[in-house]
C-alpha cells in the first residue's frame, strides 16, 4: 500500500468539554471537596487578622507551587500522517508469534499518533481440512499484545486487541495496535523496537472444544514479500493540525480561530465566598481553550461512529495551592490546600470521546 498524503482543510467550532471555562464555583468546588465541608465557613474581618501565616505554612505553599510546575497531568493527544512499517518475525512458537519493528524514524517530529493498524495476511486454510469442521466451529481467536521488556530482562504483556477470525476466509486482518505504540513512546527509549504477540486461540474453551485455531496461520518473514506484517502509522502534523500555542494577546479570538490557549484571570478577592477564607492567593491565571480545531476527511479503520469532531481541549493541567483559614477550637489557623487541575498549561486538538491513552506502571 503506499502512504497517503492528506489534505484537509476542513475547521469546526469547539464544542463544550474539557477547554470550557474555569468558574469560581467550580474552585468553590474544588476547596470544599478537599476539605471534607459541605459549604463555605462564614468568617469576619477579625477571624482574618487573627491568623499569623508561621514559616511552616509558607514554605508548604511555595513548594507547591514549585510542583505545580513541574508536575502536569496530560490528558488526550491523538493526530493523521499514514506510514508503514514492515515488520519481521523474532519468534515462532506453536500459535504464538511475536513480531519486531523497527520504530525508529517511523513517527515524524512535531507529530501525534491517532491510530496504529496492524495487518496480518490470513493465508487460506485446505478445502479438505474446511469440510471436517462444523460451521459453527470453524472460528478462532486472534489476540494482539504488547510484549514489554524490561533492562532487567523480565517482561510483561498488555492487552490491546482481540477479535475472532473465521477459517472460510482468507487475506489481510486488521487490528487496532495504537495503545501498543502509546506504551512503546511512554519508555523514551527510541533505539528499542516495538513488540507485539499474536497469538490464536481456540473460540471456545472445555475438552470438546475444536482444534479449529491450529489452522490459522499469518504469513511472516519466510512467506511472500508483499504479504508480510505491514504496520500502518497515522499521525497528524502539528504544525499544521494541532494547537498554535498561546493566544496573541493583541489579537482578538474570532470564530473559526485557530486553538490556543488564552489569558484568564480569577479574582478570589471578588468572590464573596473567598473573603477572609482565602488566604493565598487574592487570584490566579488560570487559562482556558479557545478557538477551533481542523478535521480530518473521512474515518479511519477502527474510529467508531460515537466519537465526535475534533475540538480544542485542556491535554496538560496542573493543581493550585491555596492556604485558608480554619477554626480549630475556636481560633482559626492557616492550612494549605491543593486544587488539582486548575490551570491550564497546554491546549490541544482531540476527538470528542476519545479514549485517553493508559499509563504504564514501574
Amino acid at each position: 500500500m503506499r502512504p497517503l498524503w492528506l489534505c484537509w482543510a476542513l475547521w469546526a467550532l469547539p464544542l463544550p468539554g474539557p477547554g470550557a471555562t474555569l468558574t469560581g464555583e467550580q474552585v468553590l468546588a474544588s476547596l470544599l471537596q478537599q476539605l471534607g465541608l459541605r459549604e463555605a465557613p462564614i468568617l469576619d474581618q477579625r477571624d482574618a487578622e487573627e491568623v499569623a501565616t508561621s514559616a511552616h505554612v509558607r514554605a508548604q505553599y511555595v513548594a507547591l507551587l514549585q510542583r505545580s510546575h513541574g508536575a502536569r497531568s496530560r490528558g488526550k493527544r491523538f493526530s493523521q500522517r499514514v506510514r508503514e512499517v514492515a515488520g519481521r518475525l523474532l519468534a515462532s512458537e506453536a500459535s504464538v508469534h511475536v513480531l519486531v519493528f523497527g520504530m525508529e524514524g517511523r513517527l515524524p517530529p512535531n507529530s501525534e499518533l491517532v491510530q496504529a493498524v496492524l495487518r496480518l495476511f490470513q493465508q487460506p486454510v485446505p478445502k479438505a481440512a474446511l469440510r471436517r469442521l462444523s460451521p459453527y466451529s470453524a472460528r478462532a481467536r486472534v489476540t494482539v499484545q504488547w510484549l514489554r521488556v524490561r533492562e532487567d530482562s523480565s517482561n510483561s504483556t498488555y492487552l490491546v486487541d482481540s477479535r475472532l477470525v473465521s477459517l472460510h476466509e482468507s487475506g489481510w486482518k486488521a487490528f487496532d495496535v495504537t495503545e501498543a505504540v502509546n506504551f512503546w513512546r511512554q519508555l523514551s527509549r527510541p533505539g528499542q523496537p516495538l513488540l507485539l504477540q499474536v497469538s490464536v486461540q481456540r473460540e471456545h474453551l472445555g475438552p470438546r472444544a475444536s482444534d479449529a485455531h491450529k489452522l490459522v496461520h499469518f504469513a511472516s518473514q519466510g512467506g511472500s514479500g508483499q504479504a508480510e506484517p505491514q504496520l500502518e502509522l497515522h499521525s497528524l502534523d502539528l504544525g499544521a493540525y494541532g494547537s498554535q500555542g498561546d493566544c496573541d494577546p493583541g489579537v482578538p479570538v474570532v470564530e473559526g480561530a485557530r486553538c490556543c490557549r488564552q489569558e484568564m484571570y480569577i479574582d478570589l478577592r471578588g468572590m464573596t465566598w473567598a473573603q477572609h477564607w482565602v488566604l493565598e492567593p487574592p487570584g490566579f491565571l488560570a487559562y482556558e481553550c479557545v478557538g477551533a480545531c481542523r478535521q480530518p476527511p473521512g474515518p479511519l479503520p477502527f474510529v467508531g461512529p460515537l466519537l465526535g469532531p475534533r475540538q480544542c481541549v485542556a491535554s496538560e493541567m496542573t493543581s493550585l495551592p491555596v492556604i485558608v483559614s480554619v477554626k480549630e477550637g475556636g481560633r482559626p489557623r492557616p492550612q494549605v490546600v491543593s486544587l488539582p487541575n486548575m490551570r491550564v498549561e497546554k491546549c490541544s486538538c482531540s476527538w470528542d470521546g476519545a479514549p485517553v491513552p493508559r499509563k504504564l506502571g514501574p
